[in-house]
């Protein structure tokens, strides 16, 4: 299904499988990933429910291809990671809730792919690292916005002056990682999440994946005058409906089949 050069796409039931496969590159993103990733996410296929975001090697992304940054004038530069954010933006509020199984280096725009999904499962192998700053360089491909809510800006802060690694344990206490299995097995994991994902119907899905972020990023009113409206919608589908009415049947015959006391 594939038909790209540096991803490996396929389909598992109602899973999406997109394989970062540059291997030569450790899977340094150049534009032309880029743009497979921005046709991947834009063109999923009806009859899938969630994603998986994985490396076909050992490292999962170790950031943007510098080579494509180096000469060019600031506004080319401020385009380029424009168009990385709008990339980016299809993945975090897409149609579909992405898995991100992640091993080895997830470094720089590593990073800021595997926190653009909605949950990441590390292996003990895995690593996360900001090393911009040691090249003179910022992120630009959105770790200001989604790692400090994510994990803190005191860590962000951290790991950008002076070049700190956040290994897989801490990764998975910090809350970066919401999965930490042994080697050899995120992919595995990841996998299984996604299909447990998929069985959920597609507007609860989107509201978790579209409309809690930005709950989160509202004052309190605000936020619970939206999580009503979301909820009335979500509840008035008529797929919601019918789930509802057969846990209430089955609620109602486990009580009536209940020995007496």
């Amino acid at each position: 299904m594939s038909g790209k050069n540096y991803l490996d796409v396929s389909v598992d039931g109602a899973v999406l499988m997109v394989g970062l496969n540059r291997p030569q590159k450790r899977n340094a993103m150049s534009l032309e990933v880029m743009h497979e990733l921005r046709d991947t996410f834009t063109n999923i296929p009806d009859g899938i429910g969630a994603a998986v975001l994985y490396s076909t090697s050992q490292h999962f992304c170790t950031g943007l291809d510098l080579s494509e940054i180096r000469d060019q004038s600031v506004i080319d530069n401020v385009q380029a990671f424009r168009e990385w954010h709008k990339t980016f933006e299809l993945i975090q509020f897409g149609k579909v809730p992405v898995v991100a199984a992640i091993t080895g280096a997830a470094i720089g725009g590593g990073l800021e792919i595997a926190t653009a999904c909605s949950l990441r499962v590390v292996d003990d192998s895995a690593f996360f690292s900001l090393p911009e700053a040691m090249r003179g360089l910022y992120v630009g491909v959105g770790a200001s916005v989604r790692f400090p809510r994510i994990a803190g800006i005191a860590l962000m802060t951290d790991m950008m002056l002076t070049g700190r690694t956040l290994y897989a344990k801490e990764s998975y206490e910090r809350g970066v990682a919401q999965y930490l299995v042994p080697v050899g097995q995120a992919l595995l994991k990841a996998t299984e999440l996604a299909h447990k994902i998929a069985g959920n119907l597609p507007m609860t899905n989107y509201a978790v994946t579209h409309v809690l972020p930005r709950i989160v990023d509202q004052s309190q009113q605000d936020g619970l005058m939206t999580e009503a409206l979301i909820a009335a919608v979500v509840s008035s589908d008529i797929r919601t409906q019918d789930r509802l009415a057969d846990f209430l049947d089955r609620k109602k015959d486990k009580i009536q089949t209940a020995p007496a006391v």
